[in-house]
């Protein structure tokens, strides 16, 4: 998402001070506040009797006969107001106006303006931040939150506070440390992000009465493709040409999308600003109407990042005219222009000649099928599904403390040394909470973010079970100047200390990528000063979205623990004291890797390759390719129980059948096209008891991954499928993965081709290690 600005770009946040400045100002307005009260919707046959003559008004009808009955009413004019977020009215036929640009990444967002709290609703559940949820390895976890938010959604909007398109879930992978926005996807694995993306989705999408082409709200996978850098040493988003290779794209950046369409069918897909290998996204016809629309088969729109086309004209200079470029965008298969970009230009690009008026209405069809699977165009929606929702549904009980289970399920525990966690609330008797990230609300929310129902802040939580002394210690997390002699005196006269330091959106953000990955300012200094002086268990927390190099915490004797919590969300220091004190056993489990500021020294923001180049010392991207050290790698994460695994059943042979005259039989093949006849039916099964072999009751996720033979620059290993289980003390559970060989052990090679690779296969399982041979 960004500003609606032409050549000079406005950094987004003062656009959303703008617009919430205008919804203020709208709100101030008893008039707007009464014609807020009730839902937006078409065909109010109550008020106005003639609409029920209209086909598209009668629910008896299909969506495409009566998209097509309604499409057929309408000027030229009329059908460029709905090519635009800020849709127009169409007053004799019963269409008000429509707000397509909500947000809900992690809850009902205020940022867009089709979204708005008020006294009516003054807040909505906030989530962790989705990297800390992602951290959760619960695929349940994922479509429950989006059940919630979709509930809190239609709530909203049927008091008039909401539309019923949100442009969520970003799922671009998490390519780079340095990324501001790396916080508000599900990390950097492709399986992760594709489970992650088509449970929100499903969780947001589906409706209770088992209606499969309805929506309950329509949810949107963005940045669509290779979209990992905003704003680095100079390079911005709105120019940056993505050079990616066509393994690279199949292998890594499209794979989570392609899940969102096709697993989670998803109604919408957002094109990004950037150009991948010449070419703007939302000006790419092979990416939007021959992949998405093509090969995907989605069913709903395709929408700009906003202002997209205005930046592939003046910024990317794609285009000579406006015109032309209003033409390309919708020949490329693009619906809706977040912006007003194609409200300005496409009238005058079809008298031109540039684009024919049919393309017009393929495009304004599948944004009203989108509103009509909704429900928008059937009248009164209080009369429907989710017409009784209302304030009374959001923020409940059950919301609020789904919040703070997500964070408890998120939350990492990186290290502890052994005895240090969890702490006795009873043995301590005064607790140091020190650190710029210790008493924070708003931080904990991470961005894309709505008004919470409340907050729990660290010191909260902590003080909530025992006696807690409190220093900032730096002002904000820049620290420029810590209190360290302060923090060094309550420090050495508690019990124990908790550290919460880190980062917040000045440090990472839309439109800021980091150009170091060190904690800031003086917070290295301030920790190592307080560990030194302190004689109990010191347990650092790290609030932030991307990786941070605490090397020198890590191998720091002193510093007893170290807790990722992510962006943990409006219960987050509930859910730290939780963790912190043992009346929750910590299970996340890291999404992303964890590298050495040595990484980021030598390696570009722009270079979008994930495998390494040892001619040029390139070390690659990622736990799949990545050669180097790190600090902490992809799936690491503690427990307070210890869990083994027994692999009880796997296959040691796997064939995969051809047909009789196949080239493979009389040469030498290093792998197999994964074609539909080779690949049905060619799966296995693989089964492990689990035992928790602790003194306390748990979730542990279980990983499995494959290491592929060497062909195809295959990746050194990859996730082949996770689950979470939850066991008490001393007891084991059984877990099954049904492996699929085409999907789940294909690489794709050097043309974006997925092939099977012949030869042996490494599964692996915590320490476990099980070889296959995959042969014809």
């Amino acid at each position: 998402m960004a500003s609606f600005s032409s050549q000079n770009r406005v950094p987004k946040v003062s656009v959303f001070l703008f617009f919430s400045l205008i919804c203020f100002l709208l709100f101030s307005s008893s008039h707007v506040v009464l014609a807020q009260s009730s839902a937006v919707f078409a065909c109010d046959v109550v008020s106005n009797p003639s609409l029920a003559s209209f086909g598209f008004c009668n629910t008896s009808l299909g969506v495409s006969d009566r998209v097509v009955d309604l499409v057929e009413r309408l000027t030229l004019q009329e059908k460029i107001l709905f090519l635009v977020n800020s849709a127009g009215s169409v007053s004799r036929l019963g269409i008000p106006k429509y707000e397509w640009w909500s947000e809900a990444l992690h809850g009902v967002s205020y940022v867009g303006p089709g979204t708005h709290f008020s006294s009516v609703v003054p807040g909505a559940t906030s989530f962790p931040q989705v990297i800390l949820t992602a951290a959760s390895f619960n695929t349940s976890l994922f479509v429950a939150i989006g059940k919630v938010v979709s509930t809190e959604a239609r709530a909203m909007y049927n008091v008039g506070l909401a539309g019923l398109t949100f442009w969520s879930p970003n799922i671009n992978i998490f390519r780079d440390p340095r990324w501001g926005r790396g916080q508000e996807t599900p990390g950097e694995d492709p399986l992760l992000s594709s489970k992650y993306g088509s449970g929100y989705v499903k969780g947001l999408q589906q409706r209770d009465d088992g209606n499969t082409d309805g929506l309950k709200v329509a949810a949107c996978c963005k940045h669509y493709t290779a979209y990992d850098l905003d704003n680095w040493k100079g390079v911005d988003r709105y120019h940056f040409n993505a050079v990616v290779t066509k393994q690279d794209l199949d292998d890594t950046f499209q794979p989570p999308f392609k899940s969102c369409v096709v697993d989670g069918n998803v109604a919408s897909v957002m094109c990004s600003y950037n150009k991948v290998n010449g070419i703007p996204t939302c000006a790419d016809p092979d990416l939007l109407s021959g992949v998405i629309r093509g090969q995907w088969k989605l069913n709903g729109y395709i929408v700009t990042d906003c202002d997209s086309i205005d930046v592939f004209y003046n910024s990317q200079h794609y285009t000579k005219t406006p015109e032309e470029a209003a033409a390309k965008a919708i020949l490329a298969g693009l619906d809706l222009n977040c912006g007003s970009f194609l409200g300005q230009h496409t009238e005058a690009a079809v008298k031109a000649g540039l684009v024919n008026e049919s393309a017009i209405d393929r495009a304004v069809s599948n944004n009203f099928a989108t509103l009509m699977r909704l429900g928008f165009f059937d009248g009164d929606p209080s009369k429907q599904l989710y017409g009784k929702l209302g304030p009374k549904d959001v923020c409940t009980a059950e919301n609020q403390e789904l919040a703070r289970e997500a964070a408890r399920q998120g939350i990492v525990l990186l290290k502890n040394t052994a005895g240090s966690l969890p702490l006795s609330p009873t043995a301590i008797k005064n607790l140091a909470v020190i650190g710029p990230n210790a008493n924070v609300t708003k931080t904990m929310i991470g961005n894309y973010e709505g008004t919470p129902c409340k907050y729990t802040t660290p010191l909260q939580g902590l003080a909530a079970s025992v006696a807690t002394t409190y220093l900032p210690g730096c002002s904000n997390v820049a620290c420029s100047t810590a209190q360290v002699d302060d923090a060094k005196k309550i420090a050495a006269a508690a019990d124990a200390t908790v550290l919460v330091m880190g980062a917040d959106q000045s440090i990472e953000a839309e439109s800021r990528d980091r150009v170091d990955i060190l904690l800031p300012g003086q917070q290295q200094l301030l920790i190592t000063a307080v560990a030194n002086a302190s004689t109990g268990p010191v347990i650092l927390v790290i609030m932030s979205g991307g990786g941070m190099d605490v090397s020198f915490a890590k191998t720091n004797d002193k510093i007893t623990s170290i807790l990722w919590v992510g962006y943990p969300g409006e219960a987050g220091g509930a859910a730290i004291a939780d963790i912190i004190f043992g009346s929750y056993n910590p299970s996340g489990r890291l999404p992303m890797t964890w590298y050495p500021q040595s990484y980021v020294d030598k390696v570009p923001m722009t270079n979008m390759n994930m495998r390494p180049d040892p001619s040029n010392g390139y070390p690659g991207r990622t736990y799949r390719f990545y050669t180097g050290e790190t600090v902490y790698s992809f799936g690491d994460g503690l427990s307070y129980s210890k869990f083994s695994h027994e692999l009880t059943q796997a296959p040691g042979l796997v064939s995969v059948p051809l047909e009789e005259n196949h080239v493979c039989y009389s040469s030498e093949c290093k792998s197999v096209a994964a074609a539909e006849q080779t690949c049905q039916n060619l799966t296995f099964d693989v089964h492990l008891r689990i035992k928790n072999t602790g003194t306390m009751s748990g979730s542990h996720t279980v990983f499995l991954f494959s290491t592929p033979p060497s062909v195809h620059n295959s990746p050194q290993k990859h996730l082949v499928g996770f689950e979470k289980v939850f066991m008490h003390a001393q007891t084991d559970s059984h877990v099954g993965f049904k492996v699929d060989v085409c999907k789940d052990l294909s690489v794709v090679d050097e043309l974006g081709s997925k092939k099977v690779a012949l030869g042996e296969h490494v599964l692996h399982i915590g320490s476990l290690k099980h070889s296959l041979t995959v042969r014809i």
